[in-house]
């Protein structure tokens, strides 16, 4: 509502009234607030995505191929019911998530101590029960890997990011 609509509904409503006085000056407006920040640009994402390790293989798509491989095995083992595709195509997206967290971490670009504890975890639990150890040792491993794990993890990203204990986007 702008300023003369404020002073029409205040002031009182006059019919056939003579001419009044002008009205005295009004006081001179606020100072303008300064513009809110603009959201990054697409230059600024670049720099973002172009600080993030670059893949062994170099531009080839590997991973996003491995990804795409993984969506149609899933997509023909939920239309064939059959639990080894689905198998198949959750352990290849798994291998395809992994391969970037890691690089990722090791790169010293992002934190994923959670994501590689607990595939190092997964991993260790499937050796000890393909393995056949009693079932009260592996209650006692699971927890040691993961707390050793997570330590583990967390110091090496500290040392390749330069000391920087977590980096959120």
């Amino acid at each position: 509502m702008g300023r003369r609509s404020r002073q029409r509904a205040s002031a009182p409503q006059r019919e056939h009234a003579p001419a009044a006085s002008p009205a005295p000056p009004a006081a001179p407006p606020p100072p303008a607030r300064p513009a809110p920040p603009a959201p990054p640009t697409t230059a600024a994402r670049r720099s973002r995505r172009a600080a993030a390790p670059a893949p062994p293989w170099g531009s080839f798509p590997l991973i996003e191929l491995c990804a795409l491989a993984a969506i149609v095995i899933g997509v023909w083992g939920i239309l064939a019911h059959d639990g080894v595709l689905l198998t198949g195509a959750a352990f290849l997206g798994s291998v395809a998530g992994l391969e970037v967290a890691l690089r990722e971490h090791l790169g010293g670009y992002r934190s994923h101590t959670l994501v590689l504890t607990g595939a190092l975890t997964v991993a260790t639990l499937a050796l000890l029960l393909l393995a056949g150890v009693a079932r009260a040792t592996v209650l006692i491993v699971a927890p040691a890997m993961l707390v050793a794990g997570f330590v583990g993890f967390r110091q090496l990203f500290k040392r390749r990011s330069g000391g920087v204990g977590m980096r959120v986007r």
